[in-house]
């Protein structure tokens, strides 16, 4: 769909995800904060990694759950322990695959991609299997780096423009419902699963 497909961030790189000067960084707490998230909400946070977000997503969700998807069992590993050490039960991890997160049709009121979208091997199969696993008027979070800003200090290959998601997005059947603006390197975009 117009873009070049970037590689996977292997789980060698775990340390990166979990560096502190992330929030410093990318504000992680204004985008947590900016989450449409109810009490009892059910989230996967697909590309979830060692669970950076998995983890206060759950505290966000105390009546809810948060699957957190990835596609590396040493990452699953990672989030399993943290979770055993914490005491946390509402986190399910979850192994997906290249094309499919293993969601539950119609299961999720929210999806969030940090980082991660721009991974995948197959973004259309994904996109489709995403779309399905929302409630209707579910809400898909995509944050990427924004491609159109030059003073993003990453590569043009793990970068996003607004356009390029609206074309991938809306191409599995969801709509853009919001672009915030408030991350100083990400877009933060709502997309959402129609009505029935």
């Amino acid at each position: 769909m117009g873009r070049e497909i970037s590689h996977v961030m292997g789980h060698l790189g775990a340390a990166w995800l979990e560096r502190p000067t992330r929030e410093r960084e990318e504000r992680t707490d204004r985008l947590l904060k900016n989450l449409p998230l109810a009490p009892d909400s059910v989230v996967a946070d697909i590309g979830a990694g060692t669970g950076y977000f998995t983890f206060p997503m759950a505290k966000q969700v105390p009546e809810g759950r948060v699957l957190a998807v990835d596609i590396q069992q040493e990452m699953l590993n990672i989030i399993s322990a943290r979770m055993a050490s914490e005491g946390v039960s509402n986190i399910q991890p979850v192994l997906g695959s290249e094309r499919d997160p293993g969601l539950e049709p119609s299961s999720v009121d929210l999806i969030l991609l940090v980082d991660a979208y721009h991974e995948f091997a197959w973004p259309r199969e994904m996109g489709i299997a995403m779309a399905r696993s929302l409630k209707p008027g579910g809400r898909l979070v995509l944050i990427e780096y924004r491609a159109e800003d030059p003073s993003v200090p990453i590569k043009r290959l793990h970068k996003m423009s607004v356009k390029q998601a609206l074309r991938e997005m809306e191409a599995v059947g969801l709509k853009l419902e919001r672009n915030g603006k408030f991350l100083p390197q990400q877009h933060f975009m709502v997309f959402r699963r129609a009505l029935p």
